[in-house]
């Protein structure tokens, strides 16, 4: 399989090296979490030859006799050297038996630098602090974006390479596939995986067929405002008998997970958050359509929901704002920046250019305004409000 540089992870683990932290790599199944270490691993032997790099891989039969954490401890001790960096890369750790023991042992010792990668559901970033003694530093993978799978196939058109990135999504192990059939199995696989097998297995979930479900539900209704009793009331409807906090467990496991995030309301106005109803979005929009299927092609949703994973991957916070009866997509945070964005397939006509301004000309606060749509044209302004093409936004960071 073809391999990119992961740039701005490497560079996100780069500014932490020699830290005292335990770096924990996390992010859904399949979005490069082994890749990633291997690559950096590489930058570190170039970068100081001296450095003895001490690398597990639980995916390796050979690592099998370390699946026990005194054995682990044991063997990373023997490897290390002194007057050098000691870099311990542990892959997989949820395979070795009681693994945190011989984390939180190596750490103690502060000679180690130490990075891990696991399953997503067994290392939630919610259980670390509870797992790990010492001071954690988590870097959540995302699937591929739109400049990495546009560096993947070498794209220089951005608008064809949307087209494109729209029905493949970012789950790089689907791009070897030549035919969309083989890729969505590919992609289905992984997901019913991560639902069946890790999700299943973590929380000991009895009813199978209420998390699939709630799964096809939720993909279903990305970007819609949904309360769990609405989720109860569909599903009971479709003779799938359920309760609300099930419901609530259910959908809090997959986000868990990151299979779907959950973004919660926020009143502009009352400067409040609203925790009755949330949105939920997939954390590759290729899930959709790999289990739904491509026949009902909502492209206001897609976008929405591809925006969505853009603005957290580019470390924002994300709210679905609400002033007056009316909706703004987003409310994204980070630091002391705040921007309103409104998220749309087609501007092209007054009415939908209306519907989309209509909402952000009644914030009256100095904040950034944006509408993000497949317009195929420059940036420009209208009334304070930055209309800019959603390729354009997605393949530039510096467009706010």
């Amino acid at each position: 399989m073809k391999l990119i540089q992961r740039i701005e992870y490497i560079n996100r683990l780069l500014s932490v090296v020699g830290t005292p932290d335990i770096k924990v790599i996390t992010g859904i199944r399949r979005s490069g979490k082994s890749k990633l270490m291997d690559m950096f691993m590489e930058r570190l032997k170039k970068e100081n030859r001296k450095a003895n790099v001490i690398h597990v891989n639980f995916n390796d039969p050979k690592s099998e006799p370390l699946a026990e954490y005194h054995a682990l401890y044991d063997f990373v001790q023997k490897k290390y050297k002194q007057n050098v960096p000691n870099f311990v890369f542990i892959d997989e750790v949820q395979m070795c038996k009681g693994f945190e023991k011989a984390i939180n042992g190596l750490h103690a010792t502060e000679k180690f630098d130490i990075y891990i990668t696991g399953s997503n559901a067994f290392l939630l970033s919610s259980d670390l602090s509870t797992l790990f003694t010492g001071r954690t530093f988590a870097i959540e993978m995302f699937p591929f974006s739109f400049v990495e799978f546009m560096r993947y196939y070498e794209l220089t058109d951005i608008q064809g390479a949307l087209d494109r990135y729209l029905k493949g999504g970012g789950m790089a192990g689907s791009y070897v596939y030549n035919n969309s059939t083989d890729k969505y199995k590919y992609i289905k696989d992984v997901f019913d995986t991560l639902v069946l097998r890790d999700i299943v297995k973590k929380y000991n979930i009895r009813n199978k067929v209420l998390l699939e479900r709630l799964c096809d539900f939720l993909s279903d209704n990305i970007s819609n405002i949904t309360s769990l009793r609405s989720i109860s009331d569909a599903l009971t409807s479709s003779k799938v008998p359920v309760n609300d906090k099930t419901i609530g467990s259910y959908a809090g496991y997959l986000c868990n997970a990151f299979a779907f995030y959950k973004v919660r309301k926020y009143d502009i106005r009352g400067k409040k958050y609203l925790a009755s109803q949330d949105k939920y979005y997939l954390g590759d929009h290729s899930f959709k359509y790999a289990r739904l299927g491509t026949k009902n092609m909502d492209y206001g949703r897609a976008y929405e929901n591809i925006v969505a994973i853009e603005l957290l991957r580019r470390g924002y916070e994300i709210y679905a704002g609400f002033l007056y009866k009316k909706e703004i997509d987003f409310v994204a945070l980070k630091k002391d920046e705040k921007i309103y964005i409104q998220v749309s397939d087609d501007i092209s006509t007054e009415s939908t250019f209306d519907r989309e301004v209509s909402p952000l000309l009644k914030i009256h606060d100095a904040y950034p305004k944006m509408v993000i749509a497949r317009t195929k044209h420059e940036p420009y302004q209208y009334e304070g409000i930055r209309i800019v093409d959603l390729a354009e936004w997605l393949s530039n960071r510096s467009i706010q």
